[in-house]
């Protein structure tokens, strides 16, 4: 990242890195994801507070996520995205917001183009190799277990004056 750098947007993954990734599946369809309290205190309180937008963009598409989304206060919600890059660059467009203005954090191959191009990356403990490989911040916390915190708290720090 450099050192001049100002985000305005954090793009959040939801399975494997707002979830830990497993899929609760009955005869009706998804019935349960796990979300952990204090990523949503993030999202929900210190990203506003630091002129953050938050993004959520998922491969999949579910009704918990859309749950989840209005109790945080997040309205930019993508789900069901079959090329995130596409569906990125055209949120962003759509909010005046560049790629260089851009903080991603995501889990898994599907992400890849996207933190390829963003400002800033960050990725829980447990992604995939190659995400880590490419991330700024790699948290301490596997997905859903406090990872999205980890990396908006490391935004928050390296974005002081």
């Amino acid at each position: 990242m450099k050192k001049d750098t100002i985000i305005k947007a954090l793009v959040m993954d939801v399975d494997g890195t707002l979830t830990d990734g497993s899929l609760y599946i009955g005869t009706n369809g998804e019935v349960m994801k796990r979300f952990y309290a204090k990523d949503g205190y993030a999202i929900k309180k210190l990203l506003p507070s630091m002129e953050i937008l938050s993004i959520i963009l998922t491969g999949r598409e579910s009704e918990i996520v859309c749950n989840r989304c209005r109790e945080l206060d997040i309205s930019c919600v993508i789900q069901g995205s079959d090329n995130k890059l596409f569906d990125l660059t055209k949120v962003l467009n759509e909010n005046n917001i560049s790629l260089e203005e851009t903080a991603y954090i995501g889990d898994d191959l599907n992400d890849l183009d996207c933190m390829r191009k963003v400002a800033v990356t960050g990725c829980p403990n447990d992604a995939a190799r190659e995400i880590r490989e490419i991330s700024d911040y790699v948290a301490k916390s596997p997905g859903g277990y406090g990872a999205v915190r980890e990396f908006i708290e490391w935004l928050k720090h390296i974005s002081k004056k």
